[in-house]
Parts: structure tokens; C-alpha cells; sequence
């Protein structure tokens, strides 16, 4: 029995490709981006671990404060202990003259490891923020239970995508 091959469209092949790697490379949601962990050993004695973070924006403006008077330039999580979580609100501002919608992306880990003991996400619906509008977000700075560092740093970026 013969198969019958059928030849694909340049666009449609292109199509394809796209979805494929889109797939790949874009999360579903930015709002629900998350790092998982395993759980603990019965016998995993938490060691607090000390840590930093730069906040960095583009097109917003990130506050402590919903009247955006308090820039936030930086994060101290406190000392997190393996497992857990650390919530931080904050307010970000569109500070441009059309909506965006927002986007988290993190760089810059010391030690360059620690991306795989420690990840950010956020608790953000994707919404739409009009412009001088003011939303506020939480940051959620999740632990793994095992951990090959002691402490670590790194920059988190919020971007104000139109």
C-alpha cells in the first residue's frame, strides 16, 4: 500500500513552526508562571539562606506605596528557610501613554545555580493597565526544599509590553 504524501504550503509550514516553537518558548499564561519543588526528606533540618534583589522596570513604575511615592529599587526577602514561600506586594504604575499589559522575567542569579533552587512568580491576571493606571501585584519568591546554596541574589525586571 502506497502512502500518499501531501506537500505542505510554505505558509503553512511556516505556521506550524511557529506554533511549534511558540509552544516551546512562551509560557501560557504569565500569570500563573511558577517554579515547583520537590517535597522535603522527613529528616531536612532548614538552614535560613540570605539573599538579595534589584528591581528593574521598563514602561512602569514599581512602588511600595499605591500612591507611587515609594520606588521599589530593591527586595530584601528577609532570611528564607528551605520550603518555603515569601509574598511581597507591590504597586506598579503604567507610567507611558498607551495600556500594556506586564511582563516578569528575572537575570542576573549569583551563583548562576540558584535558579534551580529558587524561583519568582507572581500573582497577576494579565489585565490589561491603562495609562497612569496603578495595579497591584505579589511577588511570590519560592524555596526548594534541597538547596545547594547559601545565599543568593538576583534582578527582576517587570516590563510594560503594549
Amino acid at each position: 500500500m502506497k502512502k500518499a504524501v501531501l506537500p505542505l504550503s510554505s505558509t503553512a509550514a511556516v505556521a506550524i513552526l511557529t506554533w511549534f516553537v511558540l509552544s516551546i518558548l512562551v509560557p501560557l499564561s504569565p500569570s500563573t508562571m511558577s517554579t515547583s519543588f520537590p517535597s522535603p526528606s522527613p529528616n531536612t533540618t532548614p538552614t535560613p539562606i540570605e539573599n538579595s534583589g534589584s528591581v528593574k522596570s521598563v514602561g512602569v513604575g514599581v512602588y511600595w506605596d499605591s500612591n507611587c511615592t515609594d520606588r521599589v529599587s530593591s527586595i530584601d526577602w528577609g532570611t528564607v528557610e528551605p520550603g518555603s514561600t515569601r509574598n511581597v506586594t507591590v504597586y506598579v504604575r503604567n507610567e507611558g501613554n498607551v495600556p500594556v499589559s506586564l511582563q516578569l522575567n528575572t537575570s542576573n542569579w549569583s551563583p548562576v545555580n540558584a535558579s534551580s533552587f529558587v524561583g519568582l512568580s507572581w500573582e497577576y491576571g494579565g489585565e490589561s493597565v491603562g495609562p497612569m493606571d496603578v495595579v497591584e501585584v505579589v511577588l511570590v519568591l519560592s524555596v526548594a526544599y534541597k538547596l545547594d546554596v547559601s545565599e543568593f541574589s538576583f534582578d527582576i525586571l517587570i516590563v510594560g509590553r503594549e
